[in-house]
């Protein structure tokens, strides 16, 4: 099917992404198993109409088998999926995926190379008149920048514009629900975030309830109107990405976020007690263990004032920042530091060194 030309696709391209009628999707203590293994657990979950949520975490810790039991490609072994507040997947209420008007967008594309790409936004739009299938599709094609390639075939297409296919034909039909597997992670990172910004503005016209899948952190803070963390098939934490990351529950929602500099302290009067200095400790109790978390951006390097002495042993080029590895007395292991190049002294300078407290995250030592 050849796509149309002339002034009728830069009207196609100027057009905006049709709205969807967004749905509430929630999760009531669902657990799933394969065979003996749990691959969820227990999981409660809303994400509102409209909104962007992050499912974020390692390989295996549950996320795709979540997105599976939200599109009905899976059934629950526990617990129900609501829409709307409507059960779509307890009993006999359980409704197949082509019912529950929730779109799929795979980490593959899983584009079909024997049909053009305005035939692969088609697919889904079967439901439509031909003429007004394809007049959504090559809206959506159109929206993604693509209009002028609608005749062509997915091979012709670099990555990032296959990418962009997909994402036209999981939005053209108008889902209420849009559920998204590692959409960007077979892109370089120039061109993941390039398409990523781009996603979202589609997706925020189209005000689609939407669930991206992805292991980056980065990633999951830059997308998310809110983060849902899992390990092993749990729900960790949640919340917006701010807070997720400046007050993360545990040590493990602390490391997923930054690398850390681990430091053991004691609770004296209310604040853990470290060679780098002592740090706010509440709910902590006297004269327990504590882990002081230091993030690498909050060392502060001096030559001369308050902090402790120190010693840089290392400096490495990264572009933006220099990477630092100090000694200070009392550490078997150096910290280290992200610098902006001018904050940092002459290497073999007597230094002194403090922490920006509102870099340092101290939580109970494992075990205490």
């Amino acid at each position: 099917m050849r796509a149309r030309s002339g002034a009728g696709l830069s009207r196609v391209e100027a057009g905006r992404t049709p709205a969807s009628i967004a749905a509430k999707l929630s999760f009531e203590s669902v657990t799933h198993r394969y065979g003996e293994v749990t691959a969820v657990r227990d999981v409660s979950l809303s994400v509102e109409p409209g909104e962007m949520l992050c499912l974020l975490g390692r390989s295996g810790c549950g996320k795709t088998t979540l997105l599976r039991l939200a599109a009905g490609l899976e059934e629950p072994a526990e617990g129900r999926v609501l829409i709307n507040d409507r059960a779509v997947s307890e009993g006999p209420h359980f409704l197949p995926p082509e019912r529950r008007g929730v779109g799929l967008m795979f980490q593959d594309f899983a584009l079909f190379p024997h049909l053009t790409n305005l035939a692969n936004v088609m697919f889904g739009l079967k439901s439509l008149p031909k003429a007004e299938a394809e007049r959504e599709a090559l809206r959506a094609l159109g929206r993604v920048g693509l209009a002028a390639q609608a005749a062509s075939y997915p091979h012709m297409l670099s990555g990032g514009e296959q990418q962009r296919v997909a994402l036209a034909r999981a939005v053209a039909p108008r889902p209420s629900v849009l559920l998204m597997d590692e959409p960007f992670s077979g892109l370089d990172r120039r061109l993941r975030d390039e398409v990523r910004d781009d996603t979202m503005n589609v997706l925020r016209e189209a005000r689609v309830t939407c669930i991206i899948v992805t292991h980056d952190p980065e990633e999951a803070l830059r997308m998310g109107d809110r983060i849902a963390l899992m390990h092993g098939g749990a729900l960790v934490q949640s919340g917006k990405p701010a807070d997720i990351y400046t007050k993360p529950q545990s040590l493990f929602v602390a490391r997923f976020f930054c690398e850390l500099n681990e430091i053991a302290g004691t609770v004296r009067d209310g604040f853990a007690h470290t060679p780098v200095g002592r740090f706010a400790a509440p709910g902590l109790a006297e004269g327990s263990a504590a882990t002081v978390a230091i993030r690498p951006q909050a060392l502060r390097l001096r030559p001369g004032g308050t902090g402790v002495p120190a010693r840089i042993l290392r400096r490495q080029f990264l572009g933006h920042v220099d990477l630092v590895e100090v000694a200070v007395q009392g550490l078997e292991v150096p910290l280290k530091g992200r610098l902006l190049r001018d904050a940092i002294p002459p290497i073999n300078d007597s230094l002194y060194l403090d922490c920006d407290p509102a870099e340092v995250l101290v939580f109970a030592a494992p075990g205490a």
